[in-house]
């Protein structure tokens, strides 16, 4: 009997086959998952109410983001807990936000909070890594992160430009982990610099392009005969040379420049780095990428949290209200969902010496708007000082599965590593939040 991966391999190879050969698709639009448990979990989510986002854009805050001062303020707290900030009304009755979101509450309807999410990695890489992949670090295996995931199991729905894309992530990134390297991000530094060195010189014509193109293969031909099937180094080889000149090729390169937009939009989105991630990020929804992680650094307040917060929050609140705004405008917020993550909450309690809120893993929050999310609700609770949580405990597995059912696509779905393991996007116990739906 054929496992998972090999059914997902054989079934890829007949729907590339038709395609190429008669223009057509196996099965509908990129789904290639047709073992009997994977079209059952498919058909339960669209009964549910998932399966409306075709995209995700995934704003990550590295550093840890506090809770109480955005997306779970206490104003009844004790000062000792809540500090200087304030809680603002939405738009939406009984979504409150902190002051340093204003224009986000603007969007209250659009919105779902999640306050109730719970983790146990406390330390910088290893709570991105859970977070992003559903699943503790091990010293032998790199998992795949969500976008790898939706990569993999939702395909692409544009085949000249990448599924998956980063933003500002660094090297620590999980990327497509042990998954093939088609399933990795292209990653780009400076939004506002778009990508580099992605045009043919000016002194190469196409058909000498198209010559060097030919002799690297027929250099490459006895080597690639003997180790292609077995090797991964050798095939992600190839396939990086393959990407790049479909990429160079593609009639929505131009997709990657932000100064085709107005400046009425940039001003809009803020004059940030990140919010130039953010804007990049909208306009590949519209060329049909799939996952976009777009991260903004420097939350790891354990001295000065409220002057950082002033600095730091009305940089995501600018950008966020604006994506959901032109989103909606656009008619493209049904079919997009926006995340805001973090690795970790900030300790409730201040430190008094410093001013500041240390790691805390146990309680904090995430944002979720559009994509089928019912807006203008907040899931889960935690207690009168935002502690514990108290209602709808959530994990970084569960929330990973939440992305995979607005997909569309089976968060259980187990696939093997290397190794001969199952793996699934939901992690091993993830569940979705198909309350938030509908």
């Amino acid at each position: 009997m054929l496992n998972h991966l090999d059914e997902l391999t054989r079934r890829r190879f007949l729907a590339n086959t038709a395609k190429t050969c008669f223009g057509v698709t196996i099965g509908g639009a990129a789904k290639d998952f047709f073992a009997p448990a994977a079209i059952a979990a498919d058909a339960a989510t669209a009964a549910k109410g998932g399966g409306k986002a075709k995209s995700v854009i995934y704003l990550f805050m590295s550093g840890g983001m506090t809770h109480l001062d955005t997306f779970d303020p206490k104003p009844e707290a004790p000062v000792e807990f809540r500090g200087p900030t304030k809680a603002i009304k939405t738009n939406a009755d009984g979504v409150r936000l902190g002051h340093y979101m204003e224009n986000l509450a603007a969007h209250g309807d659009k919105i779902a909070l999640v306050n109730s999410m719970t983790s146990t990695q406390g330390a910088h890489a290893q709570g991105r890594y859970f977070m992003r992949t559903g699943y503790a670090p091990r010293a032998s295996i790199v998992h795949p992160s969500n976008g790898a995931w939706i990569s993999r199991l939702a395909g692409r729905t544009n085949d000249t430009l990448p599924a998956f894309v980063t933003v500002n992530s660094g090297n620590g990134h999980p990327g497509a982990g042990f998954f093939e390297p088609e399933f990795a991000p292209l990653p780009v530094g400076d939004a506002a610099s778009g990508l580099k060195d992605v045009r043919r010189l000016r002194n190469i014509s196409e058909e000498q392009f198209n010559k060097q193109l030919a002799l690297r293969q027929a250099l490459d031909k006895q080597f690639d005969s003997r180790f292609h099937e077995g090797q991964k180094n050798v095939r992600a080889y190839n396939q990086v040379f393959d990407e790049a000149v479909k990429l160079m090729n593609s009639k929505d390169l131009e997709a990657f420049d932000i100064a085709k937009e107005s400046r009425e939009m940039h001003e809009r989105y803020g004059d940030h780095s990140f919010a130039k991630g953010v804007l990049l990020a909208r306009r590949l929804v519209e060329r049909g990428v799939r996952f976009i992680d777009v991260e903004l650094g420097g939350f790891d307040w354990h001295s000065e949290n409220f002057e950082q917060a002033e600095q730091k929050l009305p940089i995501l609140d600018q950008a966020l209200a604006a994506l959901l705004e032109d989103l909606s405008s656009r008619g493209m917020l049904e079919s997009t969902l926006v995340v805001v993550a973090t690795e970790f909450g900030r300790t409730p309690k201040i430190v008094q010496e410093r001013n500041g809120r240390n790691h805390f893993p146990k309680a904090f929050s995430y944002l979720l708007a559009g994509g089928g999310i019912r807006g203008g609700q907040v899931y889960g609770k935690t207690d009168e000082t935002g502690s514990n949580v108290i209602e709808n405990k959530v994990t970084g597995p569960d929330f990973n599965a939440t992305i995979g059912f607005a997909m569309g696509i089976p968060h259980a779905l187990p696939l093997m590593s290397p190794s001969r393991r199952p793996f699934k996007l939901g992690g091993r116990e993830g569940e979705p939040l198909t309350s938030l739906f509908g």
